[in-house]
């Protein structure tokens, strides 16, 4: 294994990863290899764990996902059976931050499966910028803070304990108070 290897996920771990972040975005491996300028094949040979990518490709293939490159680093440098089932709090990968004032964190241990499950940070003051609507099901919990939801038209002001859930609606938010908002989502299918 070169130092490259050492420093992200085992060739098998980093396949996954990749596997499961195409498939939860719905991208092909022809799709892929065009946005990156490589081929299928070598691809094919990450996602089977039989190939490293350098810190170039690497980079490239976070920047095609907009994701930081940093999704595919783990702080464990051995790829155990427990990585499969569990995330360790430490060791949670970090998505992409689309908005200014929020940080997600993947709860789930890849993007396999029928769901996924995330940590969403809100700072004081963020707002989504437009209606988002993704053809999933989506359900949260405020772990601490409120925040300003809006479903479809509907305006619901959520405080720390409450929970929602909703089927193929537009949504926004709003953290207008002086607090982080902490959220807890599930979303079906993945989306990330």
């Amino acid at each position: 294994m070169t130092n490259l290897a050492h420093s992200f996920e085992s060739s098998g771990a980093l396949g996954r990863s990749l596997r499961g972040l195409r498939k939860a975005r719905g991208i092909t491996l022809t799709e892929l290899a065009l946005k990156i300028g490589r081929s299928v094949g070598f691809l094919s040979q990450i996602e089977r764990g039989l190939s490293e990518p350098s810190m170039t490709d690497l980079r490239r293939i976070a920047q095609a996902f907009e994701v930081p490159t940093s999704w595919f680093f783990l702080l464990e440098d051995e790829d155990t059976p427990a990585q499969k089932f569990i995330v360790r709090a430490g060791a949670r990968r970090a998505l992409g931050t689309s908005e200014e004032g929020i940080v997600e964190e993947l709860l789930s241990p890849d993007l396999g499966g029928a769901f996924e499950m995330f940590r969403t940070v809100i700072e004081p003051g963020a707002a989504s910028t437009e209606l988002l609507k993704r053809d999933t099901e989506e359900a949260g919990y405020i772990a601490s803070g409120e925040i300003e939801f809006w479903i479809d038209e509907e305006h619901f002001h959520l405080k720390a304990g409450d929970s929602f859930r909703f089927d193929h609606k537009s949504h926004r938010w709003h953290n207008q108070s002086n607090a982080q908002c902490v959220i807890i989502w599930v979303v079906s299918p993945p989306t990330y």
